[in-house]
């Protein structure tokens, strides 16, 4: 059997036929994007609870490797608020090694799903999930920035959700009201920035305007009470050279977890912004293409000290607006970081803290899609249910534990609404024929030979029905001679629905009572005859409607 892998990257395609017009375009929008993404990268790293450079190498790294491979055409990758809070769990619990390593492992599993052709798979998540862990993590941003906003003198945080505000509570009389008025001050900016001009983003001005006037109170009045990234990191700007990741088996149980977390939410992240990039394009991105760019950028990122990598709509989406088509967009925009990081990162030591928690306060404001989670709140109660759980747990406890139980119990509740939706009836005197599309018949209904009963499932045969087929023949008082099983409405049958079947004939066998399936499509038909099921019945028994069933059992009868 011959494997294919669907690995087409973007850009090799896109060289063929460039030009001097879409390079002047994709330079303009990685310059841009390049801007966009520099505050936001620092942000993310500080948040995620490793120094900014680490932020700004993975979105140089990961970013370029994203675009070189990827899928799409105006994708950009670099860190985001998504991996906030599992990536400083993981740094809570198992150290900046443990996050490496947790991040090469979900990197390989995001390689594997890409060559298992798993990139449409992930497309169905179900969106109460996505929602839930999306508005779970924006709240427990915005918690995680309180401390920095206002300015508290606190030495160590909890990592929990509840803990962290009851030492709010406890530490509020600590806080700096100079620091206050530099987080909402930047977020007055930012939020204000777009109604004067939407080319220039708004976190860039935040971060200029408050660090200026931050470094002339310091520099000038001797107020030092405001604490900036200098105060807390060491600032290395150049690009670090890779380092070894030690893994072993011991390594790779303890935190395959988290990893397999990375790598859903990665994967989730990343197709979902190629998706919106699709719509604004009128582009399609390869999914497959895409997962095997975002693993290769994961296996890489971490040798040299980043974070995980997944797709940014918000970089992606201004990557559009100012005319980025191609992936060389992307790769510019990584050249950018590169060339703001070695010539210009000293001086991000002088960056309020206060005002890189005003512009985290923001992203996690257009992370929540509260609009969207308060419309949810309309959808059926399985909807419901599945969004409230993945989002308190998230919250409550953390993200790995939020995906799990949440795509679990959207899996039961599916099946449960799968089992709700087949039925199985029984008849033993006449088939109404109304409604029937699979024979031609004069009259409305067909008679049932005395000794015969007919079942029809409607809907998959599969573990779940299982025990309701076993129930209708159990309701039934004398013992008949022949057993019809009506099939039309079958789209598939699994193994246990197989194993059901089986164990009816062979019974049905042993009491001298004949099993007739009628009106089994192709598929179903195949999975019978490659497990004999036509030779425990006969294959002449498999009839292709109830006319020619019936007439079968009429020779039993």
């Amino acid at each position: 059997m011959k494997v294919i892998i669907d690995f087409k990257p973007r850009l090799f395609r896109t060289l063929k036929s460039y030009s001097g017009e879409k390079f002047a375009n994709d330079l303009m929008a990685g310059i841009i994007v390049g801007i966009v993404a520099l505050p936001l990268a620092i942000a993310f790293g500080i948040a995620s609870g490793v120094s900014p450079e680490k932020g700004l190498i993975t979105a140089i790294i990961g970013g370029f490797i994203v675009s070189l491979l990827g899928g799409s055409s105006v994708q950009i990758g670099g860190p985001t608020g998504a991996f906030i809070v599992i990536v400083y769990g993981i740094i809570q619990n198992f150290g900046v090694e443990g996050l490496a390593i947790a991040t090469l492992i979900a990197g390989i599993l995001l390689v594997l799903m890409g060559l298992l052709r798993l990139g449409t798979v992930i497309r169905f998540i179900p969106y109460p999930i996505v929602v839930g862990f999306t508005s779970g993590i924006a709240l427990t941003i915005f918690t995680t920035q309180m401390k920095d906003l206002f300015g508290m003198t606190v030495d160590k945080m909890p990592g929990d959700f509840v803990s962290k505000w009851i030492v709010y509570a406890q530490n509020i009389s600590s806080s700096s009201w100079l620091s206050l008025l530099v987080g909402l001050a930047s977020i007055a900016i930012i939020v204000y920035t777009p109604k004067i001009s939407k080319k220039i983003p708004g976190s860039l001005v935040a971060i200029v305007v408050m660090t200026i006037v931050v470094y002339i109170m310091r520099r000038y009045f001797g107020i030092a009470e405001i604490e900036t990234i200098g105060d807390r990191f060491e600032i290395n700007a150049a690009l670090p050279g890779p380092e070894t990741i030690s893994i072993n088996m011991d390594t790779i149980n303890l935190l395959l977890p988290s990893a397999f977390t990375i790598a859903i939410l990665g994967a989730i992240e990343s197709l979902l912004s190629a998706t919106v990039a699709d719509g604004a394009t009128s582009k399609r991105h390869n999914s497959n293409t895409e997962l095997i760019a975002q693993g290769a950028a994961n296996i890489i990122v971490p040798i040299f000290g980043g974070i995980p990598v997944t797709g940014a709509i918000a970089r992606t989406m201004t990557n559009i607006n100012n005319g980025g088509r191609t992936p060389v967009a992307g790769l510019i925009h990584a050249v950018v970081l590169l060339l703001i990081l070695l010539f210009l990162g000293p001086l991000t030591k002088h960056i309020p803290m206060a005002c890189l928690a005003g512009v985290l306060i923001i992203v996690s404001y257009n992370m929540s899609e509260w609009r969207t989670f308060r419309s949810l709140m309309k959808n059926p109660k399985s909807d419901i249910v599945v969004l409230l759980v993945t989002f308190f747990l998230t919250v409550i406890f953390d993200l790995t534990i939020a995906i799990e139980i949440g795509l679990l119990l959207a899996m039961v509740l599916f099946m449960r609404r799968i089992m709700e939706t087949t039925k199985v009836s029984v008849s033993t005197e006449k088939i109404d024929l109304s409604n029937d599309s699979d024979i031609a018949y004069d009259d409305e209904a067909l008679v049932i030979p005395r000794g015969v009963e007919v079942y029809e499932i409607d809907g998959p045969f599969f573990f779940g029905i299982a025990n309701k087929f076993d129930e209708c023949m159990k309701n039934i008082g004398e013992k008949p001679k022949a057993r019809i099983i009506r099939m039309r409405k079958v789209p598939f049958i699994d193994s246990t629905g197989l194993h059901n079947l089986e164990s009816l004939c062979r019974l049905s066998s042993k009491e001298n009572i004949q099993v007739i399936l009628s009106g089994v499509n192709g598929k179903v038909r195949d999975v019978l005859m490659k497990s004999n099921v036509d030779r425990m019945i006969g294959s002449e028994n498999i009839c292709s409607n109830i006319q020619e069933a019936l007439g079968m059992a009429e020779r039993y009868v």
